[in-house]
Protein backbone atom coordinates (compact mmCIF):
# COMPACT_ATOMS: atom_id res chain seq x y z
CA UNK A 1 0.00 0.00 0.00
CA UNK A 2 1.55 3.36 -0.88
CA UNK A 3 1.57 6.13 2.28
CA UNK A 4 -0.26 8.80 0.74
CA UNK A 5 -3.17 6.09 -0.10
CA UNK A 6 -3.10 5.31 3.57
CA UNK A 7 -3.02 9.23 4.47
CA UNK A 8 -5.91 9.54 2.10
CA UNK A 9 -8.04 6.84 4.24
CA UNK A 10 -6.73 8.32 7.60
CA UNK A 11 -8.12 11.79 6.23
CA UNK A 12 -11.75 9.91 6.26
CA UNK A 13 -11.87 9.49 10.09
CA UNK A 14 -10.14 11.50 13.50
CA UNK A 15 -10.50 8.30 15.54
CA UNK A 16 -7.18 5.27 15.14
CA UNK A 17 -5.56 3.39 17.76
CA UNK A 18 -1.91 4.65 18.15
CA UNK A 19 0.81 1.59 19.17
CA UNK A 20 3.79 2.43 20.99
CA UNK A 21 6.42 -0.02 22.10
CA UNK A 22 6.81 -0.60 25.91
CA UNK A 23 9.96 -1.02 27.72
CA UNK A 24 9.48 -4.98 27.58
CA UNK A 25 9.16 -4.50 23.86
CA UNK A 26 5.41 -5.23 23.46
CA UNK A 27 2.89 -3.24 22.15
CA UNK A 28 0.87 -0.34 23.72
CA UNK A 29 -2.66 0.50 22.13
CA UNK A 30 -4.36 3.68 23.08
CA UNK A 31 -7.42 5.16 21.38
CA UNK A 32 -6.95 8.46 19.96
CA UNK A 33 -8.31 11.64 17.71
CA UNK A 34 -5.63 11.72 15.24
CA UNK A 35 -5.38 14.50 12.20
CA UNK A 36 -2.99 14.56 8.92
CA UNK A 37 -1.95 17.96 7.78
CA UNK A 38 -1.54 18.90 4.49
CA UNK A 39 2.45 18.02 5.09
CA UNK A 40 1.53 14.75 5.53
CA UNK A 41 1.76 14.44 9.19
CA UNK A 42 0.03 12.66 11.43
CA UNK A 43 -0.75 14.41 14.67
CA UNK A 44 -2.14 13.33 17.93
CA UNK A 45 -2.23 15.30 21.58
CA UNK A 46 -1.18 13.37 24.70
CA UNK A 47 -0.34 13.66 27.95
CA UNK A 48 3.18 13.29 29.61
CA UNK A 49 1.78 11.36 32.37
CA UNK A 50 0.60 8.68 30.02
CA UNK A 51 2.35 5.10 28.62
CA UNK A 52 2.49 6.27 25.62
CA UNK A 53 4.39 9.23 25.97
CA UNK A 54 7.30 7.74 28.29
CA UNK A 55 7.06 4.83 25.08
CA UNK A 56 8.07 7.64 22.80
CA UNK A 57 10.40 9.64 24.38
CA UNK A 58 12.16 6.38 24.86
CA UNK A 59 11.78 4.94 21.07
CA UNK A 60 10.30 7.76 18.61
CA UNK A 61 8.09 5.53 16.96
CA UNK A 62 4.63 4.55 16.10
CA UNK A 63 1.90 3.09 14.17
CA UNK A 64 -1.64 4.28 13.88
CA UNK A 65 -4.33 1.78 12.44
CA UNK A 66 -7.43 3.50 11.16
CA UNK A 67 -10.41 1.38 10.02
CA UNK A 68 -13.71 2.37 9.04
CA UNK A 69 -17.21 1.69 11.15
CA UNK A 70 -17.90 -1.54 8.67
CA UNK A 71 -14.42 -2.77 9.93
CA UNK A 72 -14.23 -3.11 5.43
CA UNK A 73 -11.08 -1.44 5.47
CA UNK A 74 -8.15 -0.52 7.54
CA UNK A 75 -4.89 1.21 7.06
CA UNK A 76 -2.12 1.39 8.99
CA UNK A 77 0.76 3.86 8.90
CA UNK A 78 3.82 3.34 10.86
CA UNK A 79 6.97 5.80 10.84
CA UNK A 80 9.26 8.25 13.48
CA UNK A 81 7.33 10.43 16.00
CA UNK A 82 8.56 13.60 17.04
CA UNK A 83 7.50 15.23 20.53
CA UNK A 84 6.69 18.58 21.36
CA UNK A 85 7.94 20.01 24.58
CA UNK A 86 5.21 19.42 27.64
CA UNK A 87 3.55 22.77 27.82
CA UNK A 88 4.66 24.57 30.23
CA UNK A 89 2.81 27.58 30.08
CA UNK A 90 -0.54 28.80 28.34
CA UNK A 91 0.84 30.76 25.97
CA UNK A 92 4.20 28.90 25.15
CA UNK A 93 5.13 27.33 21.17
CA UNK A 94 3.56 24.18 22.64
CA UNK A 95 0.36 25.20 23.65
CA UNK A 96 0.04 27.57 20.37
CA UNK A 97 0.60 24.41 18.44
CA UNK A 98 -2.30 22.29 20.69
CA UNK A 99 -4.52 25.08 19.49
CA UNK A 100 -3.86 24.70 16.28
CA UNK A 101 -4.29 21.09 16.50
CA UNK A 102 -7.94 21.56 18.94
CA UNK A 103 -8.70 23.85 15.89
CA UNK A 104 -8.46 21.40 13.07
CA UNK A 105 -9.77 18.34 14.78
CA UNK A 106 -12.92 20.17 16.33
CA UNK A 107 -13.23 23.58 15.47
CA UNK A 108 -13.36 26.75 17.28
CA UNK A 109 -13.41 26.26 21.43
CA UNK A 110 -15.89 28.37 23.25
CA UNK A 111 -13.09 29.72 25.66
CA UNK A 112 -9.24 29.57 24.65
CA UNK A 113 -8.00 30.56 27.74
CA UNK A 114 -9.62 28.26 29.17
CA UNK A 115 -8.27 25.63 26.61
CA UNK A 116 -5.00 26.68 27.00
CA UNK A 117 -4.67 26.21 30.90
CA UNK A 118 -6.36 23.25 30.46
CA UNK A 119 -3.28 22.15 28.42
CA UNK A 120 -0.99 23.05 31.02
CA UNK A 121 -2.79 21.55 33.95
CA UNK A 122 -3.37 18.24 31.54
CA UNK A 123 0.75 18.62 30.93
CA UNK A 124 -0.19 18.32 27.10
CA UNK A 125 2.24 17.38 24.32
CA UNK A 126 1.71 16.91 20.53
CA UNK A 127 2.93 14.62 18.80
CA UNK A 128 4.01 14.17 14.90
CA UNK A 129 4.47 11.24 13.23
CA UNK A 130 6.13 10.91 9.94
CA UNK A 131 4.88 8.18 8.23
CA UNK A 132 7.53 5.29 6.72
CA UNK A 133 5.41 2.51 6.19
CA UNK A 134 1.96 1.53 5.19
CA UNK A 135 -0.31 -1.48 5.03
CA UNK A 136 -4.10 -2.38 4.72
CA UNK A 137 -6.67 -3.28 2.77
CA UNK A 138 -8.29 -0.67 1.45
CA UNK A 139 -11.36 -0.71 -1.26
CA UNK A 140 -10.61 -0.58 -4.87
CA UNK A 141 -10.94 3.12 -5.96
CA UNK A 142 -13.92 3.97 -8.27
Amino acid sequence: MEIADALTFARTTRESVLVTIKGDGRPQLSNVWHHVGTDGLIRVSITADRAKYRNLARDPWAAFHITRADFGAYAVLEGQVDLTPVVAAAHDATADALVAHYRTIVGEHDDWEDFRRAQVEQRRVLVACTPTHAYGMLPPAG
